[in-house]
């Protein structure tokens, strides 16, 4: 889960590059445990329960001002969705800013604070 949050605050486009060429050269003392590329991607289909349950946990509540957005969470590119297994039946094709994606889209909402805050049906 930490790898595949560093990823998305990285600069790298696609995840294969930043796990083989970033990762597995200059964090490998951090995770001695790593394992190939493949089975990242297999392990990859756990995390998703536990990052929801990471970020349920670190809710705050409101203060009167909230912000709202969204960012694609880009599975793989468009070209490979016929072939992409790892989120099968889970991941979806969807529309952002930059174009079409495969993959989840994230929503947000967030105090003035930048605390999370949970759902509600006033959003």
């Amino acid at each position: 889960m930490t790898i595949l949050i560093a990823f998305h605050q990285s600069g790298y486009r696609d995840f294969k590059t930043y796990y083989t060429k970033f990762v597995c050269q200059y964090w490998r003392h951090y995770f001695p445990d790593l394992v190939s590329y493949t089975r990242m991607l297999k392990l990859l289909q756990t995390t998703l329960p536990a990052l929801c349950s990471y970020l349920k946990q670190r809710f705050d509540k409101p203060t009167g001002i909230a912000f709202i957005d969204s960012t694609s969470l880009k599975v793989c590119h468009n070209m490979r969705i016929p072939h992409h297994q790892v989120f099968a039946g889970e991941a979806k094709r969807g529309k952002g800013t930059m174009g079409w994606f495969y993959g989840f889209k994230l929503h947000l909402i967030m105090n003035d604070e930048g605390g999370l805050l949970a759902e509600s049906d006033r959003w």
